[in-house]
């Protein structure tokens, strides 16, 4: 049976141009013959744990999965009991529920300051950056807040709500350079405590707060709404509830910025080692997804597509990651840092070959 699963492996990452045991950088050398059963039987949950526990290497794993993916061999792993669970679960349950909502927050947005703050650049951005005209990541930070804040026409006085406002970035941005008053929202107890003491004395306000929570007095009290890389954590089940609580705080003159990873087909789960290791309780929506969320709230001004360019920004991401590789060995463990790096190339890798998208889109609210 596990020569069989072999031939059968190997004759599929054929068909993709990789080789085990090859001498090409997305080559895979495999250090444990279980490693076939346990793609087989898990798909994608057992590829990232095998990896995780030193079953396989690659040289560079954003080439081995820009090859996958390309290939489609990807989709095999949807026929696996833990993507078939994951789907069941959604349709039964609402896994982004106010009560399960901070699980996120609690196993991915609050295992370190330190990581993030060596991981991303200096604003601190966790979400793609733009590369159009910058030389590295700092600039492609700063080129992203301004094109929001631009697209926003922002004026000073005007009253912002950041919806998932992280550490702050958008907010210290948008007050200091722009003269705005920012209210801000996030699930992450460790971001808002690091957010709250970046943003010092400007006229910025972070909270500990579900966006449904929302008070109804703040009814169209703010002039333009920005939500950056926090929709993948709403879910299908919540999408209504989420533009009709944005367009009730946004004044009837007034824009929003989204900006979310996006799926190129209408599902309610996501990948099985994600909701494990990385974003549990996530979700991408589809075009499909977003209008009907939309319809009756919002019309789309723009939507854009980044996506090369957080190809680049997780390329960036990695490489100051791996330059700290031996302190975050120490503090989180070796596992962890393979956990990360697989986490960071994969992702990278599915951004190149659009496997996933990132829009960007500027909203008119809609008369109530």
């Amino acid at each position: 049976m596990s020569a069989n699963l072999e031939i059968r492996a190997r004759d599929l990452l054929a068909t993709a141009g990789i080789a085990v045991g090859g001498s090409q950088p997305w080559d895979l050398s495999v250090h444990n013959p279980r490693l076939y059963w346990r793609v087989f039987r898990l798909g994608s949950l057992g590829l990232g744990e095998s990896y995780m526990d030193g079953w396989w290497d690659c040289p560079r794993l954003d080439l081995f999965f820009e090859r996958l993916f390309a290939a489609g061999l990807d989709r095999l792993g949807t026929r696996c009991w833990p993507a078939l669970l994951l789907s069941v679960r959604a349709r039964l349950f609402n896994p982004q529920s106010t009560r399960r909502a901070p699980i996120v927050s609690r196993r991915h947005y609050d295992i370190g300051n330190d990581l993030f703050a060596a991981m991303l650049g200096p604003q601190m951005v966790y979400t793609t950056g733009l590369w159009e005209a910058a030389r590295n990541l700092e600039e492609a930070e700063v080129a992203k807040l301004n094109a929001v804040c631009q697209k926003l026409a922002l004026e000073p006085g005007m009253r912002v709500l950041d919806i998932g406002c992280g550490w702050g970035s958008f907010a210290r941005f948008a007050a200091s350079r722009y003269n705005v008053q920012v209210d801000g929202i996030t699930l992450s107890r460790a971001q808002l405590a690091l957010g709250q003491e970046l943003c010092g004395t400007l006229p910025v306000q972070l909270h500990l707060q579900d966006y449904r929570e929302a008070p109804r007095a703040l009814a169209a009290c703010y002039d333009r709404i920005v939500s950056l890389g926090m929709f993948e954590h709403v879910g299908a089940r919540n999408y209504r509830r989420f533009f009709a609580t944005a367009r009730r705080c946004l004044a009837a003159a007034g824009k929003m910025y989204l900006s979310t990873i996006g799926s190129n087909r209408s599902v309610r789960s996501t990948d099985p080692w994600i909701e494990r290791y990385i974003f549990p309780n996530s979700h991408l929506p589809s075009i499909q997804q977003l209008g009907t969320a939309m319809e009756g709230h919002f019309t789309p001004l723009e939507w854009l597509n980044w996506a090369g360019d957080y190809d680049r920004t997780l390329m960036a991401w990695h490489e100051n990651f791996s330059a700290g590789w031996d302190k975050w060995s120490r503090e989180y463990g070796e596992r962890f840092c393979r956990m990360w790096r697989f986490y960071l190339l994969s992702s990278a890798a599915a951004f190149r070959t659009r496997r996933l998208q990132v829009w960007q889109m500027l909203l008119e609210p809609l008369p109530s």
